[in-house]
């Protein structure tokens, strides 16, 4: 089956280049492209592509917005490719809902293969942001293993009983997200699963209002 993509990049010839690079193929097809956020969102309701390829750093409409509008309306999944690996920007994107996020230095094979794997439901990262997003949260721990503010967040959502979609809707994160707080912080407290994090949770909570 043809994966459908949309590309979105405020250079000319970045888009081009995609677009080219992306009709050497068989299975993937360009079927939009976009110069900035508004556009982006525009296009990816009305032709609802597989896979949005999406940079960040645009005029009118950022990519992180961008990202959030397509994500929560539609079937769309979104791949940032960008030139920015800053921490902020990686965590601000994938809590928008992007399922992966490569750098524009990366091989035409490898970003072409990471379309076709997002349309599979996989989740790509860069070598250099998955070390980054690693060294980000070493640096956010104390050697105790407190949790980030954002797990936090999604711990205190866990006992108060929310399923994964609801906590989603209510942090403005994707349910992928979620899932992937989630397991950091089974195993940050050494909890096999959800009603051990509730457990936890409850406990420390009543700790700490003695």
């Amino acid at each position: 089956m043809t994966v459908r993509v949309l590309v979105v990049d405020d250079h000319t010839m970045v888009r081009l280049g995609l677009v080219g690079l992306i009709a050497t193929t068989d299975d993937l097809e360009v079927v939009g492209e976009a110069a900035n956020g508004v556009e982006a969102v525009a296009k990816a309701a009305e032709l609802e592509p597989d896979v949005v390829l999406m940079d960040l750093q645009m005029p009118e409409m950022d990519g992180v917005r961008a990202t959030r509008e397509i994500v929560s309306a539609g079937r769309s999944q979104v791949l940032v490719l960008t030139s920015f690996s800053d921490t902020e920007r990686i965590v601000d994107v994938l809590d928008a809902g992007a399922v992966g996020y490569l750098l524009k230095d990366t091989d035409p094979e490898e970003l072409l293969e990471a379309v076709r794997s997002v349309s599979r439901g996989d989740s790509p990262l860069h070598p250099r942001v998955a070390r980054q997003l690693l060294t980000s949260r070493t640096r956010g721990r104390s050697a105790g293993g407190d949790l980030t503010a954002r797990e936090l967040e999604v711990l205190e959502l866990v006992r108060q009983g929310l399923a994964n979609k609801q906590i989603a809707r209510r942090l403005g994160i994707s349910e992928r997200t979620v899932k992937a707080h989630l397991t950091s912080v089974f195993s940050s407290i050494g909890v096999m699963d959800r009603t051990g994090a509730a457990l936890w949770a409850q406990r420390h909570r009543d700790q700490q209002e003695l």
